[in-house]
Formats: C-alpha cells, structure tokens, sequence
C-alpha cells in the first residue's frame, strides 16, 4: 500500500471552504539582499538550494489523493514526480521597482487558487527593485500548513549564516503510482472516521466537566446572567468589512521596532500582544471615523490561538478562533488599552481552561458536501452582509530574532500574507522577526481598496503610543496567548479580570460616508 496521511477535520476544511473568490491559502513577502560581489543567477540558486531540501518537510512533496464522490475526507500522498520549475518561478517588477510594486503583484499572486493535482505551494523570485534587493514571494495551502507549522517550514529551507548547512540526501524511493485505487481510499477513510470517533469519546466527559466548572465560576462571581449572555450573543457592528467578497486582492506592509514596541508596551503593564491589538484598535477607529463609518458599539476581532503543544512541529492545523473586543468606542487610548488587557485576559482564562480539550479532528463523513456547499451559500447570498461573527481578523506569530537567509542571500524581512474569507474582507497578521515587528495586511479590493491608509494610520498609533502619560503605579502585564503553545496557555493562568461595568453601547445604522471619501478610497486602488 502507498504510504498515505490523513487530513483532520480542520486541515480539510480548508478544502472544502475553498472558493475562486475565497482561496484558501497563506504567504509571505520578503526582501533579500544578496552577498557582497555576487555575480551568478539567484533564482537557479534558489530551485538547487530547495531540491535538495525537499524531503525536510512533508508539504513540498505530498499531493491530495480525493475520496471517490467526496465521500470523505482526502488523504495526502507523497508525489515522486515533483516538478520544481513549476513550483519555483521568476518574475521582473516593471521600472522603477517600488516596494509598493512589490506588494500590489503579491496581492495579485495571492489571488489565484493553487492547483491541486500538485504539491500545494508555489514560490517566486521577483528581481527588479530599485535597492538592489531580491523579492521573494511564497504561498502555501492553509490545509497543509498553520502559523506555527509555517515556522518549522522556514526551518527547513532557511540557515542561520550565509553559507548553507550540508543536508542529507533522501533515501530513493518511487512508486510509479499517480493516485490510489477506490477500495484503498474507501477503506482508509472507514478507519479513520472510526479512529476520530474513538477520540472524541474519550473527550466527552472531560469537556462536560470542563463546562459546568466555569459555569460555577460564573455564577460564584455573578458573571452568568441574562445580561452576560446577550453580550455573547450579540452581533458585531457592520464595518465596510464585513461583505461578500472578490477574488481581487490588495495589500500593504508595515514595520515596526520590536524592542520599542516590547518597552513601550510594558511601561503601561502591556504585553506585546496587547499592543499589537492596540494598534489595530486604534487604527481602524481613526480609519473609520475619517469616512464616518465609525460604529458606537466596539468592533470584535477574530484572534487565531494556537491548540499546538510546545515542540510539535507537524504539517498540519492545531488552532482555533477567540474573539476579543477592540473597544474602538473609546476615545480614552489608555482606557482602550485597558479594556484590550481586560479582553485578553479573558480569552486566555477561557484557553487556560478548555484549551486542551477543543478536538482538532472529529468524524467528517459527507463534509466535502456540505461545507462546500454552506461556503457558496454564504457568500453569494448576502448573507455574509447581515450575519457577523468578527470584524476583522489579527494573528500574531513568533519568528526568528537572528537574520536568516536562503540560497545565499540574507532576509531583510518577513511580511505575512494571510486569508480573507466572506464576511470579514480585512486580515492583519504580524510575524516578529529579526527585531522588528513585521505587519502585512490583505485585504479584499472591493471592499478595501485603500488597504494602505489603515498601515499608514497603524504607524501614527505607534507614534502616538510614545506619547501617552503614565497613569500611576503600572500593573504587572497580562501575557496573553495569540498563537502561543497550549502548554505555554495551561501554565500560567491569571486570576478573572473582572469587565467593566459601563454597557456596550446599542447598535445603529452607520450613515454612508460622503461621495469624496468614497471617490477618493477608488482612486487608491492599486493597479
């Protein structure tokens, strides 16, 4: 039998929600300055460099096999016939080579759907800007690859100094088989559908104690009622975000100091990825307000938080989605970064206590179907316009604090280039690397085309951060867990931060912003 690994629920959801307006995979954009008196061919370098590094990590060699009739969930096989040119391609940015070319041509690679019959990656060379640097643009499928799965990829095809480890070769080994036979898939997907549901039993009664102790510890601190259970429920605002969206894609880089922005933070008992929320907060509330799209009630973030254990560093998804509020109705900064801390906390709380029993494989039978169905349904309905879960989504993921470099060449930074999905038209994730603060924001261009003006007005925030007073003694900051290791969320647990008592303000329709602001966002688009 061909070796062949299973997709989990999460993995293969990714899959299934998969449209042509809504792909489904993550990236990245980098520059990279190549050695001192190089005179040879970067890109020939890079696809030697990654031909001998394949066998390193899984995604770069295994292909999906499909279940007959989408019955179950694919399975992934290892492809013998890897085409590295195809993966590995090279293109010229036009004269005068800006980095905001840069950025519009990987909006426009981030836009179209890998093909499946295929590794799923691709990865580009891009030459011609004007610093003399190197461009290097990368996308992998979400269905093979997390955040923190992501890292270890770059672990594999990066060094930490100029001249390239030595790496084993791999062991020959070749098939000559192109996909499974029927029987095969069929009985491999019985067994792992009796294998998931095996799991999850053992998970039943561990979660239902899990339960009714944090309904006790509500109800010990009067925050279970008719009123707590309305905020959960209620909807979001509506934001220019939150729409069905295109295929067409815009984005923008940003970055910022890392050892300011740690310092800055703990100064007002903030921990980094308060500020990182802060800074989002504080930008969308200006961006907004300008167009007078401003909501009263505060805009919600959909905040990936990592399920992984500490060392696992397996090619597939262990994360789940927390929603925190962004108080973006508050004018007070400090009390914006009051009621963030307060939000964190409170998600980290929750983690602390169902983190480890959230299941990221269950039994799936007939999901191909229905998830596919229920994403088209969704976006072409218009529901994605009346139904909100989040606003916007913001991820935060850890990377290398020493240079590292590829083929050669040293990565000057490390911008990433995320999904934006049916109802939330506006991604911003962050990757710390090398002592910055790295943002890439990707957004529909439809409904974001001025993605660029929300970067601009994240850098004013951090500006403005410096300027803020000190009110007193500083609190010890609250180390909250976005994208951070399960075990690092089971081990420290804060005590309950206590949600402040003044009210959410009551929803209302936001006017439409005046025609200039609207002319003006269009002229913006990037071409």
């Amino acid at each position: 039998m061909s070796k062949m690994h299973h997709l989990s629920a999460m993995d293969s959801a990714f899959l299934h929600l998969e449209t042509a307006e809504m792909p489904m995979h993550v990236g990245s954009l980098h520059r990279y300055q190549l050695p001192q008196g190089y005179r040879g061919n970067w890109y020939d370098d890079v696809k030697q460099h990654l031909a001998r590094r394949l066998h390193l990590a899984p995604v770069f060699t295994r292909k999906l096999a499909l279940m007959p009739f989408d019955l179950a969930n694919p399975v992934w096989i290892e492809d013998d016939d890897l085409d590295i040119d195809y993966h590995v391609r090279h293109t010229v940015l036009p004269k005068p080579g800006t980095q905001e070319q840069l950025e519009a041509l990987a909006a426009r690679l981030h836009s179209s759907l890998l093909d499946r019959s295929r590794p799923l990656w691709e990865f580009y060379v891009i030459e011609g800007l004007a610093d003399g640097t190197m461009g290097f643009y990368t996308k992998v499928h979400h269905a093979a690859i997390d955040g923190q799965a992501g890292v270890a990829l770059g672990n594999a095809m990066l060094d930490v100094t100029a001249v390239p480890r030595t790496v084993k070769p791999p062991r020959a080994h070749r098939t000559h088989r192109y996909q499974l036979g029927v029987a095969e898939l069929l009985g491999a997907a019985l067994s792992n559908t009796l294998r998931q549901a095996r799991m999850i039993g053992k998970l039943i009664v561990p979660l239902g104690k899990a339960v009714l102790d944090s309904a006790r510890k509500s109800v010990a601190e009067r925050r279970l009622g008719l009123g707590a259970l309305r905020s959960l429920l209620k909807m979001p605002p509506p934001t220019p975000f939150n729409v069905s969206i295109t295929n067409q894609r815009v984005f923008a880089a940003l970055t910022l100091p890392l050892d300011e922005a740690k310092r800055q933070g703990k100064a007002h008992g903030a921990s980094i990825n308060d500020l990182v929320l802060w800074l989002c907060s504080t930008a969308l509330r200006d961006y907004l307000k300008e167009s007078r799209e401003l909501p009263e009630a505060s805009l919600v973030a959909g905040v990936p938080v990592s399920l992984r254990a500490e060392g696992d560093t397996r090619m597939n998804n262990q994360v789940t989605m927390s929603l925190v509020d962004l108080a973006t109705q508050e004018k007070d900064p400090l009390e914006r970064l009051r009621r963030i801390r307060s939000a964190t906390a409170s998600m980290k709380n929750t983690m602390g206590a169902f983190g480890e029993l959230i299941p990221t494989d269950f039994p799936s039978p007939g999901a191909p179907w229905l998830l596919s169905g229920l994403a088209s349904l969704y976006g072409r309905s218009g529901l994605a316009d009346r139904i909100r879960v989040s606003n916007v989504a913001i991820s935060n993921v850890p990377g290398s604090p020493v240079p590292l470099y590829l083929a050669g060449a040293k990565m000057l930074d490390y911008y990433p280039v995320s999904i934006v999905v049916h109802g939330v038209a506006l991604n911003i994730t962050v990757q710390s690397y090398m002592g910055q603060l790295c943002f890439g924001l990707i957004a529909c261009r439809r409904a974001v085309p001025d993605v660029r003006d929300i970067a601009v007005a994240m850098q004013r925030a951090f500006d403005s951060f410096r300027q803020l007073p000190l009110s007193g003694a500083v609190a010890a900051p609250v180390v909250t867990a976005i994208e951070a290791p399960r075990a690092a969320v089971k081990s420290r647990r804060p005590a309950a931060v206590k949600p402040p008592a003044k009210a959410r303000p009551k929803l209302r329709v936001v006017a439409k912003p005046p025609p200039r602001v609207r002319a003006a966002r269009q002229a913006k688009v990037a071409v």
